[in-house]
C-alpha cells in the first residue's frame, strides 16, 4: 500500500483528494493536514465523510510527515511548499504540489505574476509539469511534480494538438474561460458570497490573470517558440466546472483551410488513445455537466470558414481533472500503477 499524506486536506481540492483516495485500492491516507482544524475530526469538517474517516486533522509539519509516508500532496496556497521544501524531504518521499510554486520554469516570471518571493528556486528545474497526457514520460521516476490547475489544464489540452502541429497562428490565440465558484477555494471571501455570485457572471483578472504565463509557457514548448495569448477568466454561478472557448486563425496550406477531417485526425493523433481526454463527435459542444465529478476532459472544435478561424472548446471538472484527480493520476504514474486506478469515476448527472 502507498502511504499518503495530504497537507491542506480541508480545502476543496484536499477534500476531493480524500474522496478519490478513499476509493483507491493501493493507497492508505495516513495524514489529514489542516492548519485551520488541528485536532478536529475530519468527518466534522466534511460531514460526507461520517463513518468513512475516523481520523482527526493534524498540522502541516511536512518534515515529520515525510518520514511517515511515501507521497505527500500539498493542496495549499502559493508559496507554502516553496517555503518549506528541502532536499531531505525529497529524499524521503515524493511530493505532488497542487499550487503553482514549481509550475513556471522562470522564477522571475513566477515572482512577477504571483507577487511573492520564491523561497526554493533550486527545485524548479527538477520539478516536472504534471500534465499527464503531455508529460507522462517525463514524470516517471521524478520526486517532485508540479500539478497543473484547472484553467491551465483545460486551456492547454484544448489547443495543444493544433499548436503542436502548427495548424493555427498562435499570435491570434484567444482563450475565454469560465469557472464554477469552487475554483476560488473554500476560504470566506465577500466576492464569493451567495448574493454576490448568484444570478451573476463576471470577468476578472482581465489581461492580468496569473495563469496566463503558465499557459503561454506550456503551449510555447509545443510550438517551439514563445507565445503570447489573451486569457480572460469568468466566474459563473455553479459549484464545479471549467469551460474554455478558444479562438485562433487557421494556417492555410496551398491557399486552403484545413478540413474538418484533417483537424479531427490531429486531435485523434494526440488523444485517440487517451483514457481521460474525449474528443466529441462532430457538432457536439463540450458541457461542464457531462464531465462533472469525473477525471475526463471533453474537447471539440468548429471551423468557421467565413472568417478562416477555428473555435476550440474544452470542459472539465475543476477539482477533479483540474486538481485532485490529476494529482492522483500523477501519483499513479510515479508509482508505476495503471493511470486510471482509482479514477474511473463516471460523470454525475443531474
Amino acid at each position: 500500500m502507498i502511504k499518503a499524506g495530504i497537507i491542506g486536506a480541508t480545502g476543496y481540492a484536499g477534500g476531493e483528494l480524500v474522496r478519490i483516495l478513499l476509493g483507491h485500492k493501493d493507497v492508505e491516507i495516513k495524514w489529514y493536514g489542516s492548519r485551520s482544524y488541528i485536532d478536529k475530526k475530519y468527518a466534522d469538517v466534511y460531514r460526507n465523510m461520517f463513518t468513512l474517516v475516523e481520523d482527526v486533522c493534524l498540522d502541516d509539519n511536512i518534515e515529520k510527515l515525510a518520514k511517515e509516508v511515501d507521497v505527500i500532496f500539498t493542496a495549499t496556497p502559493q508559496g507554502f511548499l516553496a517555503g518549506v521544501l528541502t532536499e531531505e524531504i525529497l529524499k524521503q518521499c515524493k511530493v505532488i504540489d497542487l499550487s503553482a510554486d514549481y509550475r513556471i520554469k522562470d522564477v522571475h516570471i513566477y515572482e512577477q505574476w504571483y507577487g511573492i518571493e520564491h523561497k526554493s528556486p533550486q527545485f524548479i528545474e527538477e520539478a516536472v509539469y504534471g500534465l499527464c497526457e503531455i508529460n507522462r514520460e517525463k514524470t516517471k521516476g521524478k520526486r517532485l511534480v508540479a500539478n497543473p490547475g484547472c484553467y491551465t489544464t483545460c486551456s492547454i489540452l484544448t489547443a495543444y494538438p493544433l499548436v503542436k502541429e502548427g495548424l493555427i497562428d498562435t499570435t491570434t490565440l484567444i482563450v475565454d474561460a469560465k469557472s464554477g465558484t469552487s475554483g476560488a477555494g473554500r476560504g470566506a471571501k465577500v466576492q464569493n458570497l451567495y448574493c454576490e455570485v448568484n444570478e451573476n457572471i463576471k470577468a476578472y483578472g482581465v489581461a492580468s490573470h496569473r495563469h496566463t504565463p503558465e499557459i503561454e509557457e506550456q503551449l510555447g514548448y509545443a510550438a517551439g517558440k514563445e507565445i503570447q495569448i489573451n486569457f480572460t477568466p469568468h466566474l459563473v454561478p455553479m459549484n464545479r466546472g471549467i469551460l474554455v472557448t478558444e479562438y485562433a486563425t487557421l494556417n492555410k496550406k496551398d491557399g486552403k483551410l484545413p478540413t474538418y477531417e484533417e483537424i479531427k485526425a490531429v486531435y485523434d493523433k494526440y488523444y485517440g488513445k487517451e483514457k481521460f481526454v474525449r474528443v466529441l463527435d462532430k457538432g457536439v459542444c463540450p458541457e461542464t455537466k457531462w464531465v462533472e465529478g469525473s477525471n475526463y476532459v471533453d474537447v471539440n472544435f468548429v471551423i468557421d470558414e467565413r472568417t478562416g478561424r477555428i473555435i476550440m472548446m474544452g470542459a472539465l471538472d475543476n477539482i477533479v481533472k483540474g486538481a485532485a484527480g490529476q494529482a492522483v493520476q500523477n501519483m499513479n504514474i510515479l508509482f508505476g500503477l495503471p493511470e486510471e486506478t482509482g479514477l474511473e469515476l463516471v460523470p454525475m448527472f443531474p
